[in-house]
């Protein structure tokens, strides 16, 4: 819940080291283990950034966080609050802190007010029987600490901590401009306190935003740009950075390993993901936190047994995580049961329902299970969590399509294509799309564009071929499909491609009419491996013969750049 997502990545009161300045890892250290102390006071949790650097000497420590004279009169009742805040009695510890004026006692008592109406929230929520809908149940405590918090800001009383509270609130409240303007101040009066860094990530959609944002210069900001380029899709920029840390002496931070393996996730470098996130599992067995994402990587790589070990893992864990529904769903999802998928994705859902992955794969059960209008409720959902979710708009092409509606079709890959600007999926379905609404020279430029920049589904030159044929454009139709011919066959994959016949089948016939028998006759023998273009192969063999026979000569009109590879593996086309 709410307590366990504002992990505070732990980090000094003061800024100490400027910029990207990591020359002095000790003075960095002692930072961390400063503000994790003062975290840990707040009830916040401090993660494990300053496990990552070396141990320092008993001498080197930093002292504890200094008592003022309202810390001394509120010892008591902190104390006590802070036991029952502990036990999660949040009432009950906001009960004995009414009337604390320290700063640290002053925020308890607001952070366990925030908490206890989360939990009514999320209590209300489970117990709920009725679809699932988003905001249906509010945390009724908002508006009044937003009035108090409001109060104090406007008198300049809120520390650090108490910026990123009232930033919480704000976000909460939906008032993502105001949040944004004290998320900015928190990171500016604490800049290593990480919470108001990542919330930050959460609330800038796009690059623009961020540019306008005025940020302090500490090198906390390093670890921030790393995370929102990868938010961001700029995965190179996010890459560089998390080298540039691991170089700085953060190699041992199971953080960046993580956001690596989410990064190589998002450019869908699948393998790559894979290794740093098993990696992961052998530095932190026990970890939850990603482990939805090492799911879907192999969901897309069909590997069972593996994703099948995971959901029992994370299920003997902890099984009431938002993440270990999200992995059981994606089980269920490979072996077809998508009832029961669907299921674990709307449990995932009541734990939680601002976590976007789990309704966007939801959407995907309920396109499995053709109930378009439930999915198109569901990638809806995903995107108010966050407009730069590609799969869900992309999602919302899909659903459209099956509903024969090309307008809002290409509504919608638009801005999954905006997203990812190289993701080729995303540019066969715009081609698809401007097809079906016979702009065809649209449609050539997006299939183009597809090949050019790295075509994951190997479809895009055929789509292209199929339209310059369409168009009587036969010379670029061959060109398109001699190239994929030739990529299908470089991949050094054994791909069952339905259209590598087609792709033989069309260049018979164009080598055939070009009077180049040689070439007609190598397709024609290739179509002969394929079931369904067998009988036309031999059939054309039999003319080609004839007319050699009858004395035809071949043509030598045609540039030979044309022709196909001369070794087309055997083994690459489809066996009979």
């Amino acid at each position: 819940s709410e307590s366990n997502s504002h992990v505070t990545m732990a980090a000094a009161a003061v800024a100490g080291l400027i910029g990207g300045d990591f020359s002095d890892l000790r003075e960095i250290k002692k930072q961390l283990l400063s503000v994790a102390e003062r975290s840990r006071e707040r009830g916040l949790q401090a993660s494990e950034l300053a496990f990552a650097l070396e141990p320092l000497p008993l001498g080197d420590l930093p002292p504890p966080p200094p008592l003022t004279e309202e810390d001394a009169r509120d010892l008591d009742a902190y104390t006590l609050a802070k036991s029952y805040f502990d036990l999660k009695e949040y009432d009950r510890a906001a009960y004995f802190l009414r009337g604390c004026k320290s700063q640290k006692a002053y925020f308890l008592y607001m952070y366990s007010r925030y908490l206890s109406g989360e939990k009514k929230k999320d209590d209300e929520t489970v117990d709920s029987l009725g679809p699932l809908e988003k905001g249906q149940v509010k945390n009724e405590a908002l508006r009044e600490l937003r009035v108090e918090l409001s109060k104090k800001h406007k008198a300049r009383e809120l520390d650090g901590f108490g910026l990123y509270l009232y930033g919480v609130v704000l976000r909460k409240l939906d008032l993502v401009k105001e949040a944004i303007d004290v998320f900015v101040e928190a990171a500016h009066v604490l800049p290593l306190h990480w919470g108001a860094w990542l919330e930050l990530c959460n609330l800038i959609t796009d690059k623009e935003m961020l540019k306008f944002l005025s940020l302090p210069d500490t090198w906390m900001k390093e670890f921030f740009l790393a995370h929102i380029y990868t938010e961001l899709q700029l995965i190179e920029e996010a890459l560089q950075k998390y080298q540039s840390l691991i170089d700085a002496g953060f190699a041992k931070s199971t953080y960046i390993i993580s956001q690596i393996a989410v990064a190589y996730h998002n450019i869908r470098d699948i393998d790559k993901a894979l290794s740093i996130f098993n990696e992961l599992r052998k530095q932190d067995p026990y970890r939850i936190e990603n482990m939805d994402t090492f799911s879907n990587l192999l969901y897309v790589r069909s590997m069972k047994p593996e994703l099948s070990y995971l959901a029992h893992n994370l299920c003997e864990i902890d099984k009431y995580r938002v993440e270990t529904c999200c992995v059981i769903g994606n089980y269920y999802s490979l072996r077809s049961q998508h009832e029961k998928a669907a299921l674990y994705f709307q449990r995932a859902l009541k734990l939680n329902p601002r976590y976007l992955g789990a309704w966007t794969l939801m959407g995907h059960e309920y396109m499995e299970m053709k109930n378009t209008s439930a999915a198109i409720q569901a990638y809806r959902h995903a995107i108010e969590v966050n407009k730069r979710d590609y799969r869900a708009w992309y999602g919302l092409g899909q659903t459209y399509e099956i509903l024969k509606m090309p307008f809002y079709c290409l509504y919608y890959y638009r801005r999954a294509h905006q997203l990812r600007p190289n993701d080729s999926r995303m540019l066969v379905a715009l081609g698809e799309c401007y097809e079906k609404l016979n702009q065809l020279v649209e449609a050539k430029k997006c299939y183009w564009r597809a090949y050019a920049v790295g075509d994951v589904e190997k479809m895009a030159l055929v789509k292209l071929a199929k339209l310059h044929e369409q168009l009587n454009e036969s010379e670029q139709a061959a060109q398109c499909y001699v190239k994929y011919i030739q990529d299908i066959y470089s991949c050094g994959e054994i791909v069952e491609h339905l259209e590598v016949s087609t792709a033989f089948r069309y260049l018979a016939q164009y080598y055939f009419k070009c009077k180049l028998w040689d070439e007609a006759s190598a397709c024609a023998q290739k179509c002969c491996a394929f079931n369904d273009t067998r009988e036309e192969g031999k059939a054309l063999l039999r003319q080609i013969l004839q007319l050699r026979n009858q004395g035809e000569n071949s043509s030598t009109e045609i540039s030979a750049s044309f022709f196909l590879p001369a070794s087309t593996p055997v083994g690459l086309t489809k066996r009979p």
